[in-house]
């Protein structure tokens, strides 16, 4: 897990948020600056937007970031209100209804939500290694764990499709506790499952069945989890010209001298075809806020306001490889933050 602090954290600590700190379990006192948790792909910008929100205003404290994973950091988020949890998590997926409904059980009751920009789940490979392409289908039958329901017996990425390469299948990828990996399955994994018809129409009848034969990857080594670090899995591409790495386009983008995307579908991974949702691993990246925080943490609405900023059409955050929200999205994300409206979670999944 990479963990990087802008500033110690205050030994001071957050003062009772509201009367939701009953059921959340909040402490008394005090703390000054704003504490960041959650995706990895969302940290650089949200490191971005916290250096220029502390350097807009002398008098703020820099915020606290820490690169835990979606996973890790809704966790964390959804523990309660209070000095001892964080007042935004990033995340590189929306929250899911389960994750809502924890932070509701916990006393989190008025989360702000934000779409902060948009990402591609980028395959990569590196400049030194045998170009291919690849479809969804393909990254289903070669990853999935029980392909169609049938036992894994593929070894090269020939024995998923003749086109492709005799080379053995072998791909970088995030663990768990990674909203990259929430988007792999969803996008990548369950359209490749999704090409069965059959199998397609599990998800009506046996939704359990549906998501394990379509989600669940295998085991025996073809795919290596590599922790939060997208950078590390840049850096072993790098040492395995003939390996599939996993992770947000921007670090693609970061580092096009030594990687770059595979075409998925037919379809490559840019800016322009992940801003029009045409390459299948477009996916909106967020952050998540608690209502109960802001009047209490000096500066919150402002470094959303700041983030939002950056993350316009030409904005600083676009410079770094985010890309800009539609028109549509970014009204929404600014009467959010403005209004600090909270989500209802009716559409959760």
């Amino acid at each position: 897990m990479k963990k990087i602090s802008l500033i110690a954290i205050s030994a001071l600590a957050l003062t009772a948020c509201n009367d939701q700190a009953s059921t959340g379990g909040a402490a008394g006192g005090s703390r000054q600056e704003i504490r960041i948790v959650g995706s990895s792909t969302v940290f650089p910008f949200a490191k971005a937007a916290a250096e220029a929100f502390a350097k807009a205003d002398s008098s703020r404290k820099s915020p606290v970031l820490e690169s835990t994973g979606t996973g890790g950091g809704m966790e964390q988020f959804c523990k309660g209100v209070g000095a001892e949890t964080p007042d935004i998590t990033n995340a590189s997926r929306r929250i899911k209804k389960s994750e809502f409904e924890n932070c509701q059980k916990n006393g989190v009751k008025d989360i702000i939500e934000i779409q902060v920009g948009i990402d591609g789940l980028a395959l990569a490979q590196s400049n030194k290694g045998e170009k291919f392409a690849l479809s969804t289908a393909d990254v289903y039958k070669a990853l999935a764990a029980n392909p169609f329901g049938k036992p894994q017996t593929a070894k090269l990425w020939s024995d998923v499709n003749p086109a492709l390469p005799k080379l053995p299948i072998s791909v970088f990828g995030p663990p768990t506790t990674s909203g990259t990996r929430d988007s792999f399955h969803e996008l990548i994994m369950e359209a490749g499952c999704k090409t069965d018809a059959a199998t397609k129409a599990l998800k009506d009848t046996d939704e359990d069945k549906y998501k394990a034969v379509c989600t669940e990857i295998r085991t025996d080594g073809a795919f290596k989890e590599q922790g939060e670090n997208d950078n590390l899995i840049v850096q072993k591409l790098d040492a395995n010209p003939n390996m599939v790495g996993i992770f947000g386009y921007s670090y693609m983008e970061e580092n096009a001298a030594k990687v770059h995307g595979i075409t998925m579908d037919g379809v490559n991974p840019t800016i322009a075809t992940i801003s029009d949702g045409s390459y299948p691993g477009a996916r909106k990246m967020f952050i998540y806020v608690k209502k109960a925080h802001i009047d209490k943490i000096p500066g919150i609405k402002e470094f959303i306001l700041e983030f939002l900023k950056g993350g316009a059409v030409g904005g600083y955050l676009t410079k770094l490889g985010m890309i800009a929200s539609t028109d549509a999205d970014y009204k929404k994300a600014m009467e959010a933050a403005n209004g600090l409206n909270a989500m209802d979670g009716a559409d959760l999944k």
